[in-house]
């Protein structure tokens, strides 16, 4: 079966807000087997929303819609939708129980606008947002379904997970789906390609890879189908097993597993504690880092030193290498990881220092050169990127890299 997601709201066509929902309830379908046939959005117009209904039962089987359910006027897609099935807009006694509940709680008045959002299409069955005041609403035609959900992301999640999915899930039932996400970090998609053509070559056709390219990050997901859903996983948990083979020194974790939540239990069974000198991220390493939960265990702090004053006063960096190799070099580096060890009394430090861009380039060190370090006062290693000239996407391949040189430094014992 095949699904058209429809999101509705001008903010969304002229960029005031991106449209998130689509891809959260893209994702979820497919885990259950349904694929996304398209994606539209629609301005706040019932001929733009009527078009866009009837355009999307003509080519699937569910319509999921989110937006336009509000209390404001130019809220109209129930009304929009009561026209379309030809049937009446009806008052609901259960849901202006527990919109008038809902502000009771929070010591608030209602308004008309509220008890205008109890009107629902006569043919809807009405879906529980207990996230907000609007509901969903399940509708169905000729064997088909539409269902109509609030804009809001955490109130369209509620009812995506607890009444939405459960229904689809009964009303069409669909082959098993089962899939794996596999998490590479060091090299691009087109090199890991290369590493793993063979592998994807002989893979069967009821298992497709795809490859999901990030800022120094590629996620590999396996997805397969089938008829026995034990079966689908005993194949893709081989199918993993033979890509561990194939990329030992890429894989760092698995599903929704984050870089820096893997590198932060390996700093725990090493018994390590971390901290960051940093130039050019201004802390967006030590950001990553204490972005999990329980990083007190092992990040001690770190020292944003942007300036080569403070890499002398706060790092120890010697001026003297300032003045002969400069701020962008390693021998800079190599001193800002010695000085963050003793500084922050820590045993192991990540320091930094670049060109982050968009000016500040030289002949020599154009834009986007960056020099990182990892180490512990036995050892340290260094390496140099090159990268290009936008300065956030810098920063972010930058602190991935950073991670992924803890990581490859914890590994090496």
């Amino acid at each position: 079966m095949q699904a058209i997601l429809l999101t509705i709201g001008d903010e969304i066509l002229i960029g005031q807000i991106v449209d998130t929902n689509s891809a959260w309830m893209a994702t979820q379908l497919n885990l259950q087997g349904i694929k996304v046939r398209e994606i539209v959005s629609l301005s706040d117009e019932h001929e733009a929303i009527t078009e866009g209904v009837k355009s999307a039962l003509d080519r699937a089987d569910l319509v999921l819609i989110t937006g336009g359910l509000g209390p404001t006027k130019d809220d109209i897609t129930k009304k929009t939708l009561a026209e379309f099935f030809e049937v009446d807009l009806v008052f609901h006694e259960p849901t202006w129980e527990r919109i008038l509940g809902f502000f009771k709680k929070f010591g608030r008045s209602t308004t008309p606008a509220h008890k205008e959002q109890c009107f629902m299409p006569a043919n809807a069955e009405i879906l529980t947002n207990k996230m907000g005041t609007a509901p969903g609403m399940w509708m169905e035609k000729n064997g088909k379904v539409v269902v109509s959900m609030p804009g809001v992301p955490y109130e369209m999640k509620y009812l995506m997970t607890n009444e939405v999915l459960p229904k689809v899930k009964a009303f069409f039932p669909s082959k098993p789906i089962a899939h794996r996400t596999i998490l590479t970090v060091g090299e691009g998609e087109s090199r890991i390609a290369a590493m793993i053509e063979d592998f994807e070559s002989q893979l069967p056709e009821n298992i497709k890879l795809a490859y999901l390219p990030g800022l120094g990050i590629v996620r590999l997901r396996l997805s397969a189908t089938g008829d026995n859903a034990d079966e689908l996983d005993r194949i893709l948990d081989a199918k993993v097993a033979e890509l561990n083979q194939l990329l030992p020194h890429l894989i760092f974790g698995y599903g929704n597993e984050q870089l820096a939540e893997v590198v932060g239990r390996m700093l725990v069974e090493s018994g390590k504690t971390i901290g960051t000198a940093e130039s050019c991220t201004g802390g967006y390493i030590a950001h990553k880092i204490t972005a999990i939960p329980g990083a007190s265990r092992y990040f001690q702090g770190s020292i944003v030193a942007y300036s080569n004053e403070l890499k002398i006063k706060q790092l120890g960096v010697n001026e003297k290498t300032l003045e002969k190799y400069g701020a962008v070099s390693e021998n800079t580096v190599t001193e800002m990881v010695a000085g963050a060890l003793k500084s922050l009394d820590v045993g192991l430090a990540v320091a930094v220092s670049g060109i982050a861009g968009p000016g500040g380039g030289t002949p020599e060190k154009p834009v986007g050169t960056t020099w990182l370090a990892v180490g512990d006062g036995k050892r340290i290693k260094t390496r140099r990127f090159l990268l290009g000239k936008d300065r956030l996407k810098n920063i972010e391949y930058t602190g991935n890299q950073a991670l992924n040189m803890i990581r490859k430094f914890l590994l090496e014992g």
